[in-house]
Formats: structure tokens, C-alpha cells, sequence
């Protein structure tokens, strides 16, 4: 598993994405784009992968809801400090979460790590480092 974040600026050419590292500066109002990358070496079956996030950064969508992509179905559910992401069937592969938060709050802040788990077989689990993030007024 991947978590990566990028800053989102609208350019002439469309949306560009910027990788953010520690060193970035972010500024409130800032669009952040969080992609995760989930290889499955395996079929699984009833799949939780909860991603946290920074206090300081909200959710541009906040409504949950049934999710459909790349003949993946899911159920996203997004809560105040994190978005959950539930599989009832992930076959073998490689897959790809995105979506955006906006910076609300100046400061430096840990975004947090995304944990992937089967809920039966809680044996397989995995989870990706952890990010520093600095927004700025």
C-alpha cells in the first residue's frame, strides 16, 4: 500500500498535481489530493481500509455513500477524522483511492497512515507511513 498526497492547482491545461513532501508549504485554502494505492497479492473478501487525516484539512465531499469504479464497488464513508472504505470482494490486483480535502487551519500536522484489513481474517492487514504536512496563513 502507497499513500501519497498532491497539491491540486487548476492550470489552462486542466488540473496539475504537485507531489507535497515535508518541505512543502501549503496554504489554508489550498486543495490536497490524497491518492492510495492498494496492491492485492491475493483475492480478499469484507475489506476495511480506513485512511486518517490531518485535523486541519476537511473533506471537499462529505457526503457517503455507494462508490463504483474500475469494476470496483465500494461504500466510502467519511467521518470527522478519517475516510473509510468498505470491499465486500477485492480481487487480485492493483487499485487506486483518490479524493480531496481542503487545508482549513494553519499549522503542522501528521496526516495520519491508512490501514487495510480483512474483517474475518484479521491476519491480513497492512498499513502505509504516515505524512507531515505544513499549511501556513
Amino acid at each position: 500500500m502507497n499513500k501519497r498526497l498532491f497539491l491540486k492547482r487548476n492550470t489552462e491545461r486542466g488540473a496539475e498535481l504537485i507531489p507535497i513532501d515535508e518541505n512543502s508549504a501549503l496554504a489554508t485554502g489550498d486543495v490536497i489530493t490524497v491518492r492510495i494505492e492498494l496492491r492485492a497479492d491475493r483475492d480478499y473478501e469484507f475489506v476495511h481500509l480506513k485512511d486518517m487525516r490531518a485535523a486541519g484539512l476537511e473533506p471537499v465531499k462529505t457526503g457517503s455513500g455507494y462508490r463504483y469504479q474500475d469494476g470496483l464497488g465500494y461504500y466510502e464513508s467519511i467521518k470527522d477524522a478519517s475516510v473509510n472504505f468498505f470491499i465486500t470482494r477485492l480481487n487480485r490486483g492493483t487499485y487506486v483511492f483518490e479524493y480531496d480535502l481542503r487545508a482549513s487551519h494553519a499549522g503542522r500536522q501528521s496526516n495520519g497512515i491508512t490501514t487495510f484489513q480483512c474483517m474475518y481474517a484479521p491476519e491480513f492487514s497492512s498499513h502505509s507511513e504516515g505524512v507531515r504536512i505544513r499549511v501556513k496563513n
